[in-house]
């Protein structure tokens, strides 16, 4: 099943636009399985494909994921602030900021 609905993550995921993130749980509640966050950090973990900007997707607190950091640590981060996403003191997203809101 993980496989067969990975495509509907990487379409919502191509949605947010540079400068703001959404969290695993916001993707799998748009793609109408609420319950599978997790599922969803499996696929972008997962995916090779470099137009999907999977580093646009933090946990529920704003935070970032080493494995995303494969040039080097920081990569997810880096790549956020290029993009203009604010970072708080204790190193997460300011989601009150930068949160994507989609127009559903």
């Amino acid at each position: 099943m993980s496989g067969s609905i990975f495509p509907v993550f990487y379409g919502i995921v191509r949605r947010i636009p540079a400068g703001k993130v959404a969290t695993y749980g916001q993707v799998a509640r748009l793609a109408g399985m609420p319950r599978c966050a997790r599922t969803v950090g499996y696929a972008m973990a997962g995916c090779q494909d470099p137009a999907i900007p999977c580093h646009r997707v933090v946990d529920r607190f704003g935070g970032t994921k080493a494995c995303f950091d494969t040039f080097a640590p920081g990569t997810q981060r880096a790549l956020l602030e290029a993009e203009g996403v604010t970072f708080r003191p204790d190193g997460t997203v300011n989601l009150e900021q930068c949160l994507w809101h989609p127009d559903l």
